[in-house]
C-alpha cells in the first residue's frame, strides 16, 4: 500500500550552489498524489512544481525541476532517493528557496528524520512501472540503461583519473530496505579542482568538507576520511535512485548506469516512457510490494558510523 508521514519533518541548511539559509518542511499528503514541491517565498499560482521526470530541465550538476510559470527547486536528488528509499509515495515539500539544503551531502538526516516522524499505510495500492524491454542511453563512453526485471536494481560502475576515486563497481537489489542500510549515507563528491572551478563560476558557494567527500592527488581530504571504501559508487546509486524516482512510480528494472549522470538517467526515463511498449503500469499486491525499496524499512537499519 501507499505511504504518506504521520507529521511534518522539518529541515534546515543551506543550498549547495547558492550558499543561502533555506528551511524545507515535508508534509503528509493524500494518497495518489505523488510528490509535490512547494515554493513558499513565490505566488501561490507559481509555487507548485512536479517531482516528475517530464519537469526536468537541464541543469549542471544537479537534478532540477520547473513548472509552466519558470519556478523551479533544483538540486532535489538527494531528497528524492530519501522518500523513494523509505516507500514514502506521497508528500508535499514546502520550501522557502530555489534549492533543497545539502546538509551532509548524502540522503542519511533526511531517512534519519523520516524514521523519527514514521509513516501512515493509506488506502490505496502503489502503482509502479514495469520495464518490458530494454531502453538505453548513450554518450560518448557513458551509458544508461533500463532492462526488465521483478524488482529495483542498480549496477553501477565509474571510472576517475584521480587515484583516491579509480574503477568502482556496485550492484544492488534496492528491496527490503537495501538503500536505507548501504546508500543513504554516502555523501557527494568532487575533485579539489572542480570545486576551485565551480566556486569561480558562482557554484558550490555552500559547499563545504563537512558536505561533500573532496579528492585531491590520491588523498581525501574531508575530515574523518571516507565513511565507505567505495562512496563514490555507492552515492552514483544514491544519486540514480533520486532521479529515477522522478518516474511516477517505483521502477520495477534493473537500472545499469556506467558514468552515468543526472541528465543521462533522465534522458532514460524520457527513452522509456516515449516507447509505449517498454513498459507498463502494475498494481503492486503483496508480493510485489514486499519488493520495493523501503518496504519494512525501520530505524535499525540506519547505518550507525557517520
Amino acid at each position: 500500500m501507499q505511504n504518506t508521514l504521520k507529521s511534518a519533518a522539518v529541515f534546515d541548511g543551506l543550498g549547495l550552489h547558492s550558499g543561502q539559509p533555506v528551511r524545507m518542511i515535508v508534509h503528509p499528503a493524500a494518497e495518489d498524489s505523488g510528490i509535490l514541491f512547494r515554493r513558499t517565498d513565490l505566488p501561490a499560482a507559481e509555487a507548485d512544481i512536479p517531482a516528475r521526470w517530464d519537469a526536468v530541465v537541464p541543469s549542471k550538476l544537479c537534478t532540477l525541476v520547473a513548472n509552466v510559470a519558470g519556478s523551479s527547486v533544483s538540486t532535489i536528488e538527494h531528497i528524492m532517493a530519501a522518500l523513494a528509499g523509505c516507500a514514502i509515495h506521497n508528500a508535499v515539500i514546502e520550501i522557502d528557496g530555489p534549492e533543497v539544503p545539502i546538509l551532509d551531502g548524502s540522503a542519511v538526516p533526511f531517512v534519519e528524520k523520516f524514521l523519527e516522524v514514521g509513516l501512515v499505510e493509506q488506502a490505496a495500492r502503489v502503482r509502479a512501472i514495469r520495464v518490458l524491454k530494454p531502453v538505453e542511453v548513450r554518450e560518448g563512453d557513458a551509458v544508461a540503461r533500463l532492462e526488465p526485471s521483478d524488482m529495483l536494481e542498480i549496477d553501477f560502475r565509474i571510472d576517475f583519473a584521480e587515484a583516491a576515486i579509480g574503477k568502482q563497481t556496485k550492484m544492488l537489489n534496492m528491496a527490503n530496505g537495501a538503500f536505507v542500510r548501504e546508500l543513504c549515507d554516502s555523501r557527494t563528491f568532487c575533485l579539489q579542482a572542480d570545486v576551485d572551478r565551480m566556486r569561480a563560476n558562482g557554484l558550490a558557494l555552500g559547499g563545504t568538507l563537512e558536505n561533500a567527500v573532496v579528492f585531491e592527488n590520491g588523498q581525501v581530504l574531508s575530515p574523518g576520511g571516507l565513511r565507505h571504501a567505495d562512496e563514490p559508487v555507492r552515492h552514483k546509486m544514491l544519486d540514480a535512485l533520486g532521479d529515477l524516482a522522478l518516474a511516477g512510480g517505483p521502477i520495477l528494472g534493473r537500472y545499469t548506469g556506467i558514468r552515468a549522470g543526472h541528465a543521462m538517467t533522465n534522458r532514460l526515463l524520457r527513452a522509456l516512457f516515449a516507447d509505449p511498449s517498454a513498459w507498463m503500469s502494475v498494481d503492486c499486491g503483496t508480493v510485489t510490494g514486499c519488493k520495493l525499496p523501503g518496504m519494512g524499512v525501520h530505524p535499525g537499519d540506519l547505518p550507525v558510523h557517520h
